[in-house]
């Protein structure tokens, strides 16, 4: 977590995920105790937000069934979709011979759009396990894909940035989150 004070900002707060971070912007003038009680409740919200979003593995395994059906005409039939925690170094997995579906955890809280693409790109593996020309054209129906590869590439891009000088880190220094792919 990352605190950052801005002489231009004179009485609002905000608070947003930088990849695996996140940010509280905070006016420059305000005190050690009101930074504390406003970086609490900027945290507290951004949970109840990303709660909101996150899916359940029943709900991502629904949600399987439907992009397959909308986009794969319904070939693609995983029997286990869900989310690990064990997967820094890419966005999600697939198993074809065992139909299984694993999605990173860090996808949870990102814009909708980002998982359903990535849920896509693995269940397009079960039809065809490489990355081959027939593997993209399977993706080429989602109208997002492009926009949901560079958000991906934004939020490595972003891990990778060195410290910015200046900025407080809450809890010690914080080390960029590992590139991530697709798999």
């Amino acid at each position: 977590m990352e605190v950052r004070r801005s002489a231009r900002r004179s009485r609002t707060v905000s608070a947003y995920r930088e990849g695996d971070r996140t940010i509280v912007l905070i006016p420059a003038r305000m005190s050690h105790a009101e930074e504390q009680r406003w970086v609490t409740q900027m945290l507290e919200k951004l949970a109840a937000q990303e709660s909101r979003r996150v899916l359940g593995d029943d709900a991502l395994a629904a949600r399987a069934r439907e992009l397959s059906a909308a986009y794969l005409g319904s070939r693609a039939r995983p029997a286990q979709v869900r989310w690990v925690t064990n997967q820094n170094s890419r966005w999600g997995s697939c198993t074809p011979s065992e139909r299984t579906i694993r999605l990173s955890h860090r996808l949870q809280g990102m814009p909708e759009y980002v998982v359903d693409y990535v849920l896509l790109h693995e269940l397009a593996h079960l039809l065809v396990p490489d990355h081959g020309p027939s593997f993209w054209a399977l993706l080429e129906a989602y109208p997002r894909t492009e926009r949901a590869r560079g958000y991906l590439e934004g939020v490595v891009s972003a891990a990778r940035l060195p410290h910015i000088p200046g900025a407080r880190h809450a809890g010690g220094p914080q080390e960029p989150g590992p590139a991530g792919s697709c798999g």
